[in-house]
């Protein structure tokens, strides 16, 4: 009865499949399309986005207070005035113009 020291075919295919595996399920997780980097490259857009949003909220906060300023309700003369100057160009009789 001979018996070889080396290991079986077997065990050896079975440990080469198993290394590929979970070698594969590795890189998968990581760099995967649901890994890790894909996760947090999500979460910095996602803040970006919300950043994005605050400002827009602001902007739109404003533009709707500029909008009742000058709405029937309640004018405000002033802004009523930098209007006019701006967008039509009017000036007071009282005014002298220096370009």
């Amino acid at each position: 009865m001979t018996r070889s020291n080396r290991p079986s075919l077997g065990a050896f295919v079975f440990s080469t499949i198993a290394f590929a595996l979970s070698a594969y399920f590795t890189f998968a997780a990581v760099q995967g399309d649901f890994g890790l980097f894909r996760r947090v490259e999500i979460q910095a857009e996602a803040e970006a986005l919300r950043q994005d949003l605050d400002q827009l909220k602001r902007e739109t906060a404003q533009m709707e207070n500029l909008t009742h300023r000058l709405s029937d309700n309640y004018l405000d003369l002033d802004l009523l005035d930098e209007q006019a100057r701006s967008v039509l160009g009017l000036l007071r009789a009282d005014e002298i113009v220096i370009r």
